[in-house]
């Protein structure tokens, strides 16, 4: 398991460098996952804040806890993740995480994969109470509805590699295949739905040879107003700025018809809408 392949979100990386930064303020020089978890409750940014309010973790004590755990003889390994050497708990942590991100077809290790290797592979039991891990697991480690604000929005500078335009009637048949080859039967109906309309809000992608590398709608799903998705990029085609560019022409049109926010509607990468349009998660009541 190597860096070479992995992309860490920012959040990940700060959690990784803050659990350093535990391991070296305590007795032993091993990283195990308890510092990992104690990180992700440092970071209170995002899902986790809100996981940090409904758990009202104690870092605290959480961090006596640890420190009572330095003594313990534990095997430990090194790993590119890190700068200091770890157990070989964490090890299996972050196997465990990769393996969600691929699972999920996405790109980027996020918080949610980790924090869900880290409620399965048992290591919180000492730490945490089942109804925390059940509400880590429902806040943290699952699609969330977000919101931006369009207000002030303005359109960014997007990638000139692609051509990003709204589709036409002509599109179906590429559109439907692709959505068919990469996506669930739930995305294949919503095209199918939106075709039924007289001015289908979708977007494609297309490279310089016309073929389809991704779309996103808006107003489509359900045909519910102010709702932006669902969004899709053919995987091998991700972080090259298309998902990026194809966000920002739907956002540009939702301004420009006059909606004041926009609903980003089961956002599996969280921090991606954090950054690329400063969306917030809809906190559940």
């Amino acid at each position: 398991m190597t860096r070479s392949n992995i992309n860490l979100t920012d959040r990940v990386l700060r959690i990784i460098r803050n659990a350093e930064n535990e391991v070296k303020s305590s007795k032993n020089e091993v990283l195990r996952p308890e510092h990992l978890l104690l990180a992700c409750f440092q970071e209170n940014t995002g899902v986790l804040g809100e996981i940090s309010l409904k758990c009202d973790i104690k870092l605290n004590s959480l961090r006596t806890l640890n420190y009572k755990m330095d003594s313990v003889q534990i095997q430990n390994s090194m790993s590119e993740f890190f700068n200091v050497s770890v157990s070989n708990d964490v090890l299996a942590v972050m196997e465990l995480a990769i393996e969600y991100m691929k699972k999920y077809k996405q790109v980027y290790l996020n918080v949610g994969h980790l924090l869900k290797a880290l409620i399965n592979i048992n290591v919180a039991d000492t730490f945490l109470t089942e109804d925390q891990k059940q509400t880590i697991l429902t806040l943290g480690t699952t699609s969330r509805d977000m919101i931006t604000h369009l207000g002030n929005y303005t359109f960014p500078e997007t990638t000139k590699q692609i051509i990003v335009r709204k589709i036409n009637r002509n599109d179906y048949t590429s559109l439907f295949n692709f959505v068919d080859n990469n996506f669930s039967s739930d995305w294949i109906q919503t095209i199918k739905d939106a075709f039924l309309q007289i001015d289908p809000s979708i977007f494609i992608a297309l490279d310089n040879n016309g073929e389809v590398l991704g779309f996103a709608c808006y107003d489509v799903y359900k045909n519910k107003k102010c709702y932006f998705g669902p969004m899709g990029v053919s995987i091998t085609k991700r972080i090259n700025g298309i998902g990026y560019s194809l966000l920002h022409h739907c956002l540009k049109e939702m301004k420009e018809i006059g909606y004041e926010y926009a609903i980003i509607g089961g956002a599996g990468p969280i921090e991606f809408y954090e950054k690329t349009c400063k969306a917030v998660v809809i906190p559940y009541t």
